[in-house]
């Protein structure tokens, strides 16, 4: 098995934290970046040779694949990069996601491989691709598509399957409309029906025979999309297209809502997503940073703080505090994200500059219910309060989304600022 992980497009419902760097390279977690999930996933299930197709504000992205994932001769083991490029034949960006993959078929086929798994790099989730891989042998699908429960009131943002009792799926429909919901319950385990949970959504996550990628490409040069058109297209035509129950935890990390719940959920006593498995390692690029160091008794509660961290607060509960984060002096971090630095400051560097506001959160200074962007620069006593009483906002240093704060990378909030 080979696995392609697709990088996404703008992502525009993630901005501002896409402004400057594609989905998959979010920093999630404090010290983690989204494109760490699927990879780590791989690696743990045993599939060693990977593909990540980028095109949209990669750079950040290239490099932290570059300096993360090196592995060793003998275990013939990699994670490539592919760009969209143009060529003599094509001149296009990719268009979709079954385009990304077919434009990217001359630099994946010269392999040796069965079956091509297909991911997104933009979901949070921990699951196992072997067991998916041995239920896809078992079906002798043509494809097989990871599936979730799912209730009335989500259904309608996902691609829903109908799937039957020997796990085939004989119709497929992307986001349907609330009124056409009664066609497509599927059977559910008794948990999942008492909770509403009878729609099987796609999440996104394919395994294809060789073979039957091949033809479908070939056959129908003109579709762009697998949920919208690939999938149907190898329903209609007669192939086995089987359906994978998932039953773990997984989230798309498409809106900053998502992004901030999913971040705040990781500092919960025992979390949904555990970053603290033996067997389900997240892996990253290895830094070699010191500890988090900490002075004037901190109150800490529910979070989670990464290496580099130079702590001087008063309080940080339910937060997640990122590398080389610097907060100042009887600050207040709470329900909050701070991503931290990308590099530390000099303490020459500060007192060549006593005007400018050093990096991190000043003294005194509250941030609640917001999302710190790397590298900002938060000066004393600033008040920083989201909540749902604010209305979406747009400025040159911050952005308000769904009542959440955002403060743009290298965004610089002059002291005494209120925004709330």
């Amino acid at each position: 098995m080979i696995c392609l992980i697709l990088g996404g497009g703008a992502g525009s419902r993630l901005f501002p934290l896409t402004e400057k760097r594609s989905k998959p390279a979010v920093p999630i977690g404090g010290k983690y970046r989204l494109i760490d999930i699927p990879i780590s996933n791989c690696i743990n299930s045993g599939v060693k040779r990977m593909f990540v197709l980028t095109q949209y504000n990669s750079a950040s992205l290239n490099a932290h694949i570059k300096n993360s994932y090196n592995f060793d001769i003998f275990t013939r083991g990699f994670v490539d990069l592919l760009a969209a490029e143009q060529t003599p034949g094509n001149v296009e960006w990719f268009q979709g996601t079954a385009d990304a993959v077919r434009q990217s078929r001359q630099h994946f086929e010269r392999h040796d491989y069965d079956y091509v798994l297909i991911l997104s790099g933009d979901q949070l989730y921990q699951m196992d691709f072997e067991k998916m891989a041995q239920y896809h042998i078992q079906q002798k699908a043509d494809i097989t598509i990871a599936c979730l429960p799912v209730d009335a009131r989500d259904a309608t943002g996902f691609g829903i399957m109908k799937v039957d009792e020997k796990g085939n799926i004989p119709r497929f429909i992307e986001k349907p409309k609330a009124d056409l919901l009664p066609n497509w319950v599927s059977e559910v385990g008794a948990a999942h029906k008492k909770r509403g949970k009878e729609y099987m959504a796609s999440m996104g996550i394919y395994i294809f025979n060789r073979n039957a990628m091949r033809e479908l490409f070939d056959q129908h040069p003109e579709a762009t999309d697998f949920g919208k058109e690939i999938i149907p297209i190898a329903i209609e035509s007669g192939r086995k297209v089987s359906g994978y129950q998932y039953d773990g935890y997984w989230t798309d990390i498409g809106t900053i809502r998502s992004f901030f719940e999913a971040n705040i959920e990781l500092t919960d006593h025992i979390p949904p997503f555990n970053l603290f498995d033996n067997g389900r390692q997240i892996y990253t690029r290895g830094r070699m940073l010191p500890p988090a160091k900490f002075y004037g008794g901190t109150q800490v509660n529910r979070a989670l703080i990464a290496e580099g961290s130079i702590i001087h607060a008063r309080l940080i509960e339910s937060s997640v505090i990122g590398l080389r984060s610097r907060l100042g002096d009887n600050s207040v971090i709470k329900d909050a994200i701070v991503m931290g630095n990308d590099y530390y400051q000099t303490l020459q560097e500060i007192a060549t500059h006593p005007d400018d506001i050093p990096m991190g959160v000043g003294h005194y200074s509250h941030i609640e219910h917001a999302i710190l962007d790397k590298d900002c620069r938060i000066g004393n006593n600033v008040v920083i309060k989201g909540g749902d009483h604010l209305p979406d906002v747009d400025t040159e240093a911050f952005c308000i989304r769904d009542g959440i704060v955002v403060v743009k990378k290298g965004a610089v909030i002059p002291e005494g600022t209120r925004i709330m």
